[in-house]
């Protein structure tokens, strides 16, 4: 069987688990399954209008996920995405905050772009140097990156840039229109948010396949000591593997900002720093699967909307799935792992 048709049954049997599990669960509370998921079809793709909300989904998590994807080839695990989602919306505010009175919105939007994705950078940054020169573990570090993250988006909005006459957990003064990414009549969602999502989707996969500075990545990853004879610094790349991972992660909360809320709001990150880790597991940390399961969490977190209005259900019931289609993954990807090893291996 060919690596393709291997991989197509494992996702098949993920499916089949993931959907007699979460039948199982709905019979037990009495519901109907059917019925359950016709409404998270129905409420992710039932419309134009539904499916603008879930590429506004997709876009951020899927830039999360492309980045997680640099630091796990690197052997890196990088628990501060959620973080770095925060300080490149941070970087979107202060830059469109000093552009409203410029008169070039579109230069404004690509410099505050470049501001996410630099603060998101920098972040990591922070978490790969305590690694390196601190000995800290990376997933530490990160979480409690993530946390000083969240305190500071909490004071600004608190703070120095709370709303006029009053300081709310809905967030900062909304920006003006100028200084919204365009969408499309009827649409939710920026054709340049999708462009910058596919062009980086595509970016990524040359550099980590097809470039040098991936081959050595992925050498990195696999044997940071035996690295060091050919003339590699694993210390060199592993600092740019998490910088790009945060500048990617940064430019998902420039784009939550100046795309989605228009404003700074406590929550800004939307859990996507995390739910990405989920999506590159099941994805066995190859980027091909990644923005197919992205769409499909992306449909889950929309459409579980419509389960309390129209079933009674809670919404947590996507975070079910999603929670069982890793679990599933890892138990498949384990026994092929162990079949391929064979006995007395």
């Amino acid at each position: 069987m060919s690596r393709i048709n291997r991989y197509l049954a494992d996702t098949l049997l993920i499916l089949v688990i993931v959907v007699v599990f979460t039948s199982l669960l709905l019979l037990l509370v009495g519901a109907s399954p059917h019925e359950a998921f016709g409404h998270l079809i129905s409420g992710s793709f039932g419309s134009w209008s539904k499916f603008s909300r879930v590429l506004n989904v997709w876009i951020p998590l899927t830039l999360c996920s492309i980045g997680l994807l640099y630091a796990f080839r690197a052997g890196l695990w990088n628990i501060g995405v959620e973080g770095q989602v925060v300080l490149g919306a941070i970087g979107t505010v202060g830059v469109l905050r000093l552009g409203i009175d410029s008169g070039y919105p579109m230069v404004t939007l690509f410099l505050a772009m470049l501001a996410a994705a630099a603060l998101g950078g920098g972040w990591a940054l922070v978490a790969g140097w305590l690694k390196i020169r601190g000995g800290v573990h990376e997933i530490f570090a990160g979480l409690g990156l993530n946390f000083v993250a969240m305190g500071i988006v909490l004071w600004l909005i608190f703070g120095p840039w709370k709303r006029p006459g009053i300081a709310s957990m809905s967030g900062t003064e909304v920006f003006p229109r100028e200084l919204w990414f365009p969408t499309l009549e009827g649409w939710r969602v920026s054709p340049y948010a999708i462009g910058i999502a596919i062009l980086l989707i595509l970016a990524t996969s040359w550099i980590l396949n097809h470039s040098r500075f991936g081959l050595n990545l992925k050498a990195v990853g696999h044997n940071p000591r035996a690295v060091v004879l050919f003339g590699l610094s694993p210390q060199r790349y592993l600092l740019i593997a998490i910088i790009i991972s945060g500048a990617l992660a940064g430019l998902a909360g420039g784009l939550q900002v100046s795309g989605i809320y228009h404003r700074l709001i406590p929550a800004i990150s939307s859990g996507y720093g995390y739910l990405g880790l989920l999506v590159v597991m099941l994805a066995n940390f190859r980027l091909l699967p990644i923005p197919f399961i992205a769409l499909f969490f992306a449909a889950l977190n929309v459409g579980s909307i419509q389960l309390p209005m129209m079933m009674q259900l809670d919404s947590s019931l996507s975070g079910v799935i999603q929670g069982a289609c890793v679990l599933s993954a890892l138990l498949v990807f384990g026994i092929r792992h162990l079949r391929s090893r064979g006995p007395g291996n």
